[in-house]
């Protein structure tokens, strides 16, 4: 493959990544995509077999299952990895926030493309979970439901970044992503009951 061929082909994708996190994929044309790109319409066929197949490659692309590689996360601690997950959820959402908010999108939605979703965060999500639940059992964390805790910490990584409904209410003074990754952690931890 071309270096010009590469080169729409990322086109294509980013279009439609910045695309698809404004207005959706429903609302989004391959048209629009294309337009985007600055690419012939029938690139799209070409390269990807169609919208749907954009949406994967978008994901194949773009999401990253880095914190699930190495065979060390077998023996990590459930405080180690539950800051490693909170850490590395936010530099994700720092790095593509288009892709945070597709993924946001499509669960919201419970779009026809879940399944495809699931497949590739499922992993993720479960080794959150089973942090959660190592850190109950070993004594350290101390909460009631892991099914409600589960929840309540996957929201408050995955969709705290969604806040333009409430900005009229916010200062928006405080910035610093460092920050904002040390008040999202000491926010879990204190809500899961970890006393260090």
């Amino acid at each position: 493959m071309g270096s010009e061929e590469n080169d729409v082909k990322l086109r294509i994708l980013q279009a439609a990544k910045k695309l698809f996190a404004q207005q959706g994929f429903n609302a989004t044309t391959v048209r629009q995509i294309c337009e985007e790109a600055g690419a012939n319409v029938s690139l799209v066929s070409y390269y990807f077999g169609g919208k749907d197949k954009v949406f994967e490659a978008l994901f194949k692309e773009y999401f990253s299952q880095d914190i699930l590689n190495g065979d060390e996360l077998s023996r990590i601690d459930a405080v180690s990895g539950l800051k490693l997950m909170i850490r590395e959820i936010t530099a994700y959402w720092r790095r593509e926030p288009e892709m945070i908010s597709l993924l946001q999108q499509e669960i919201v939605l419970q779009s026809p493309r879940m399944d495809y979703i699931q497949q590739l965060t499922l992993p993720i999500w479960t080794l959150l979970r089973d942090w959660l639940k190592l850190g109950r059992d070993q004594g350290v964390f101390r909460f009631r439901s892991l099914d409600h805790t589960f929840i309540s910490v996957l929201g408050s990584i995955l969709f705290h970044n969604k806040t333009f409904f409430f900005n009229q209410l916010l200062d928006n003074s405080e910035e610093n992503p460092d920050l904002l990754l040390e008040d999202l952690t000491q926010f879990i931890f204190q809500a899961i009951g970890y006393e260090e």
